[in-house]
């Protein structure tokens, strides 16, 4: 088994990416997934709301949008936040590695996590791919979204450089083309990581 960290700034495509590899036939974990699903647990909102108050809980449920609006004008915040999300987030992602079947055959799992450099979790993967395009390229997606030109850029600035990002990674996906582009780079990557779990089973 690989695991695979799948990272890249805000509107770059790692979700795009993500579904190609799930289509070649690799495991795909999406971390922003399972922050969904602990924002529904009992433990986790009686933390969010001592951090960030009555207010961010509305409706029955954790306000993302509050939240968003805060953390992205407060990096303190941010960090705070992740502090209680992470590491239920790592176990979640390692119960389900271990929970996959054991087959006699290559066996990648791509875990889709934005902040891996940020916080400096590169040693919790066997190897780091980021997905990149043009900053204004990620702007343009971001908007389509329906997330405003000033948000937009406050999430990116949240972020490290991307070019930092590509120059710490093993691999590199631009994501800048088509998605024909793009596919054929991931089916090229795909075929290295299989070579390379192969490579590894057999030691």
């Amino acid at each position: 088994m690989i695991k695979v960290g799948l990272t890249g700034n805000f509107g770059m495509g790692k979700s795009t990416v993500a579904e190609m590899f799930r289509k070649l036939g690799c495991y795909i974990i999406d971390t922003d997934k399972i922050v969904d699903d602990l924002f529904k647990e009992r433990e986790v909102i009686e933390e969010i709301i001592k951090l960030f108050g009555e207010d961010v809980f509305k409706n029955g449920k954790i306000d993302k949008k509050y939240i968003a609006h805060i953390i992205f004008d407060n990096p303190l915040m941010r960090i705070y936040l992740e502090n209680i999300l992470h590491p239920k987030v790592f176990e979640k992602v390692d119960e389900i590695i271990n929970s996959i079947p054991q087959r006699g055959e290559p066996t990648i799992v791509v875990i889709e996590a934005p902040v891996i450099f940020e916080r400096g979790y590169q040693n919790k993967f066997d190897l780091i791919i980021t997905v990149f395009t043009k900053e204004d390229t990620a702007i343009k997606r971001l908007q389509k979204k329906g997330i405003s030109l000033e948000e937009a850029l406050k999430r990116l600035s949240s972020q490290f450089p991307i070019e930092m990002k590509k120059s710490k990674s093993d691999y590199i996906i631009d994501n800048s083309g088509t998605l024909e582009e793009t596919a054929q780079q991931v089916e090229a990557l795909y075929q290295k990581l299989i070579t390379m779990e192969r490579k590894y089973a057999g030691n």
